[in-house]
């Protein structure tokens, strides 16, 4: 007998606005089993302490999270100056505390040091993995690791507000990069130590700010067609972006229904117009309908890499 599925197959990328005080995970949880859905990923751990846009996939979705993953972010901070945690932010422990002697030519000339490519050192309170395990598990038992640096880009930091020990800034960045680390960075620069004390993602790739929605939001359209005695899925499903917005910003192959079949049997296939190299997002027909991604290959062909599973949807009071 076959085994009964936990869940609907629904796909898509909701954007939820994260909450502060619960990890991402719990997020993501909570939104599978508002959605009861079937399968669900995010795309970038948010700190406990920090709100906002975490691009949460579901179904088919989850298999282009990655390219959610790799793509820029925008935050907004606000650090507290005279004081350095454990943690960086204030989730943690107070470990040193010193004046604050600082004017605004100061801090913008720390702040200007911040802007295009560098070298970071990852936290030993973030997710990052060592030997299997994040690093922020080695941390709370007081254990130092050894963390490579990482190249990261920061394409634009803003100075909003800086009166007497809190300065509030947003940043453009690209993957990887951890605004803790540059919060405590800045406050070493600065010769007083620093630490977050609000941290809110506003972007992700493009996905537009205003598209996202609050935990009790989607808890209220759930009561409200429980109360309407209708399926769930009418109210909370149009809030779903499409699943190939998380790769939109590749070079799209649009091929005919042979070369489909034939790609969707796993199969190269040489397609007009297709670029010379690299990741391609691609399309079947006039309509556009996507069905995956592809990587070029050393002869030029289209040769798919993920594929999308079409079901057939199914019954469900979700």
């Amino acid at each position: 007998m076959a085994r009964r599925r936990k869940g609907r197959p629904i796909d898509g990328v909701i954007l939820l606005d994260k909450p502060t005080g619960i990890s991402s995970n719990d997020a993501l949880q909570k939104v599978k089993r508002i959605y009861f859905a079937e399968k669900a990923g995010h795309t970038g751990a948010l700190d406990p302490l920090a709100t906002g846009m975490l691009p949460i996939c579901l179904g088919e979705a989850t298999k282009f999270s990655q390219f959610l993953l790799d793509s820029d972010k925008r935050y907004r901070v606000i650090a507290k100056l005279g004081e350095r945690t454990n943690t960086s932010d204030s989730d943690g422990e107070v470990v040193e505390t010193r004046p604050v002697d600082v004017d605004l030519a100061k801090l913008e000339a720390c702040i200007d040091k911040f802007r295009g490519e560098s070298d970071q050192v990852p936290s030993m309170f973030s997710a990052l993995k060592y030997q299997g395990k994040p690093l922020y598990e080695y941390a709370r038992k007081g254990i130092e690791v050894p963390r490579e640096s990482r190249k990261i880009t920061v394409y634009q930091i803003v100075l909003h507000r800086f009166e007497g020990d809190e300065v509030e800034m947003e940043v453009h960045c690209s993957k990887g990069t951890y605004i803790r680390t540059i919060v405590d960075d800045l406050g070493e620069m600065l010769g007083c130590g620093a630490h977050v004390t609000m941290l809110r993602r506003t972007g992700v790739a493009k996905y537009p700010y205003e598209r996202m929605v609050t935990l009790e939001q989607l808890n209220e359209l759930l009561e409200q067609a429980h109360r309407e005695e209708i399926a769930p899925r009418e109210l909370l499903d149009p809030l779903l972006m499409p699943m190939d917005t998380a790769v939109e910003d590749l070079p799209e192959v649009n091929m005919n229904a042979e070369l489909t079949d034939l790609v969707q049997h796993g199969m190269p296939v040489q397609v007009s117009g297709a670029p010379a190299e690299g990741t391609v997002r691609m399309t079947s027909g006039e309509e556009k309908l996507f069905i995956g991604v592809a990587q070029i290959d050393d002869n030029g062909r289209v040769a798919p890499k993920r594929l999308v599973v079409f079901r057939e949807p199914e019954s469900a009071n979700a």
